[in-house]
């Protein structure tokens, strides 16, 4: 049954048993009971404090890291669009920027600005909001290393500001609030020469380019690199590299990408993970842990 929300309270776009499949990385998966994508802060805030608190609501970025499973995703899901994209710089080489940009952009300025420290998220594919969750890395840098703070909208509608320490930031993990959205985000770099800092970020592509499957239905590292070691040679050593399950495949690229080779379902790729997992603990006992989000209905 698709949860009743109040459709009179919201001015940007609320549409109901919405397809996520295109808004995904994998394009796969069902529909959201409701996709809501807020026309400004305001809109947001409003929303929010008007829904039945029994109705769940999952914050949507740009799909990168995420399995929608084939029945979908209950209550509301929230996307934040253009009012929440963009950059600001304060003093202090400190970038702010919205919930909703793209870990290029928020990189892209910050180089523009002479800001250094920040080029790492060149190479995260998400956005903001998602990559402050989860605490999102890349070539040696996290977000823990250069978040000053973050503004949440609480799933009752109030926002408040959150200083980094408040996130308890571990390895791909935080502890922001089960729905809460993040709107926007203060980053503090160094400063640098934007020539030097466009290199790096320029190095950065290239690297991602050569080792990585960018150009297939694919939703970045699939598992957390474990204590001591890296995800993709537990993968490779199990025998998993090109192992399929229906239409999806574990890339010969790269083995800890998980890639869509034309119609794989959710489930052939979540099942194919868990298959990943068991050959990898069996052949090393090491028990791999998912970085790709699972989220939805089977």
């Amino acid at each position: 049954m698709v949860a009743r929300v109040p459709e009179s309270a919201a001015r940007g776009s609320l549409t109901k048993c919405a397809p996520l499949a295109k808004l995904v990385w994998f394009k796969s998966g069902g529909t959201a009971d409701w996709l809501f994508e807020p026309a400004d802060l305001d809109d947001l805030r409003t929303f929010l404090s008007r829904l039945d608190p029994a109705v769940p609501v999952m914050p949507l970025g740009l799909g990168s890291n995420l399995i929608v499973r084939d029945g979908g995703v209950p209550g509301v899901v929230i996307r934040l669009g253009k009012p929440f994209s963009g950059c600001e710089i304060e003093d202090g080489n400190v970038v702010r920027a919205g919930g909703g940009t793209p870990g290029i952009l928020a990189a892209s300025s910050a180089r523009d600005a002479g800001i250094a420290g920040l080029e790492f998220m060149r190479g995260i594919p998400g956005t903001v909001g998602g990559f402050v969750r989860m605490n999102g890395g890349a070539y040696g840098r996290e977000v823990a290393d250069v978040l000053v703070d973050c503004t949440v909208v609480m799933r009752n509608g109030d926002s408040m500001v959150l200083p980094a320490e408040a996130l308890r930031y571990s390895y791909r993990h935080s502890e922001l609030p089960d729905g809460a959205v993040v709107v926007s985000a203060r980053f503090r770099g160094e400063p640098g020469d934007p020539e030097d800092i466009g290199a790096e970020m320029d190095r950065i592509a290239e690297a991602r380019e050569q080792s990585q499957p960018l150009r297939t239905k694919t939703g970045g590292s699939t598992f957390k690199n474990p204590e001591g070691g890296k995800a993709w040679q537990y993968v490779d050593a199990a025998g998993c590299r090109g192992l399929t399950m229906g239409g999806a495949q574990v890339s010969e690229k790269h083995t800890n990408f998980l890639i869509n080779t034309g119609d794989a379902t959710s489930a052939d790729i979540e099942g194919l993970g868990e298959e990943v997992r068991r050959r990898v603990r069996a052949d090393s006992g090491v028990d791999l842990e998912w970085e790709i989000q699972r989220v939805g209905r089977p």
